[in-house]
């Protein structure tokens, strides 16, 4: 079998900048030009905000990710090359959320489903790429099923949505207001997108980035100075601006609460803090800042690092049926050939045989089917021991055995050396 070798842009050693400047093109740009080239036989591209990936199975993969890196002008200093095992355990480790920013995070393996298809589509993935995306997307919701690696918020804008989720009882229904479409008044606005809300306000002194949020949220934005004509339609509201002043003040809060006749709940995440402390002794008014999150925070992240534990476990259980798999595979490339190559010598011998009986009796249908019949059983029955051992060679990585048959019976690299189906 030609092996899978990879080659790894991330968040661990690359920044953001560093990655966009890396790569000229979308995935399927990057996918035609890998296919181009004569020692791919099959590729696939991971590309999120916080990593580029690339899949080829080749005899030459290292060199060929080697130049492919270097034409793309690609800094050594943030690229790592993997072999076959070092891809397949990080494969595996990426669809189980162990390999992201926020450990356990589910939104990997939705990419990962999405981009595997995008290079099914292009026809540039094969028997054994499939085998390895297929085992990563099983093993993926495996993980999440079997522990709680994906259980708690860990950062604090989908702490801030937790406690209210908590404290509430729920959101379904409810009213929220986001101030601020900064990178933490997104991170709220995206974990509330699946909540079920009544309506989303997003709020930002930029309207056309308050705009754009809303947008893509289905929300309505919501001009900043009109702050206080949308704060008594909430039940909810999340600060998180950069704002070196008060962005809700006792009096604006005060005056506002006048004319409401049910409780608000303020949640402040902003740095530095964009609701005036004393605002949470006004009646009806609950006020949370970043420092009650921070305790969700770390106890949910310290609950997934425990999780993470039993999900490598388990991860190392999968890796060694995937490798199993792909042995099995190797007799199964020998197995298919040898079985094609009986299969033309049992189909000419009896068109002989038929022949033959022509020329000295009326043959039908039923004697046809008769004569076929029993040639197929003659060719099962004389391949079913050959293929048990050949597989459990296969098993006990007994190459020399595989290639001494593949040799013997003449089967032309069929032991995996191309993949017949790419052939």
């Amino acid at each position: 079998m030609t092996e899978i070798s990879s080659m790894l842009i991330t968040h661990t050693k690359a920044s953001i900048e560093e990655m966009e400047g890396a790569w000229h093109g979308g995935v399927e740009h990057l996918l035609m030009r890998l296919k181009m080239h004569e020692l791919v036989e099959e590729c696939a591209v991971l590309k999120t905000c916080n990593r580029v990936e690339v899949y080829v199975v080749s005899p030459k993969g290292s060199k060929v990710l080697f130049e492919f890196a270097k034409h793309m002008k690609v800094s050594s200093r943030i690229v790592d090359f993997l072999d076959h095992e070092e891809s397949l355990r990080h494969l595996l480790r990426l669809t189980c959320g162990l390999e992201s920013m926020i450990v356990g995070e589910d939104q990997i393996l939705g990419q990962v489903k999405e981009l595997y298809a995008l290079a099914k589509k292009a026809e540039s993935t094969g028997k054994t790429l499939d085998t390895a995306f297929g085992k990563a997307i099983q093993v993926g919701k495996r993980i999440r099923n079997e522990t709680g690696i994906n259980k708690g918020s860990v950062s604090i804008g989908s702490a801030a949505v937790e406690l209210a989720e908590n404290t509430l009882g729920g959101l379904s229904g409810k009213t929220v207001m986001v101030i601020g479409a900064g990178e933490m008044g997104t991170l709220v606005a995206k974990a509330l997108s699946n909540k079920n809300i009544k309506v989303i306000y997003v709020s930002n002194r930029t309207f056309e980035r308050a705009e754009a949020l809303a947008c893509e949220l289905n929300g309505r934005a919501v001009k900043y100075e009109a702050i206080e004509n949308f704060i008594p339609k909430s039940d909810v509201i999340i600060s998180a601006t950069s704002a070196p002043h008060f962005v809700l003040t006792r009096e604006l809060i005060s005056r506002v609460m006048e004319e409401r006749k049910n409780e608000i709940m303020l949640i402040d995440i902003g740095n530095p803090r964009n609701i005036e402390s004393s605002v949470g002794e006004i009646p009806d008014v609950r006020l949370f800042n970043i420092d009650n999150l921070k305790s969700i925070s770390d106890t949910n992240l310290s609950k997934r690092k425990e999780e993470a534990r039993k999900a490598e476990a388990l991860i190392e259980e999968e890796l060694e049926l995937l490798n199993k798999q792909y042995k099995r595979q190797q007799a199964d490339w020998i197995i298919s050939a040898l079985y094609s190559s009986i299969e033309q010598i049992r189909r000419k011998e009896c068109e002989e045989a038929i022949n033959k009986l022509k020329s000295r009796h009326t043959i039908g249908d039923s004697e046809r089917m008769v004569l076929d019949d029993m040639t197929h059983s003659f060719a099962n029955q004389i391949l079913a021991e050959p293929t048990k051992i050949l597989r459990c060679a296969a098993e006990h990585d007994d190459e020399r055995f595989l290639d001494t048959v593949a040799e013997l019976f003449q089967l032309n690299g069929a032991k995996g050396k191309k993949n017949p189906e790419r052939v």
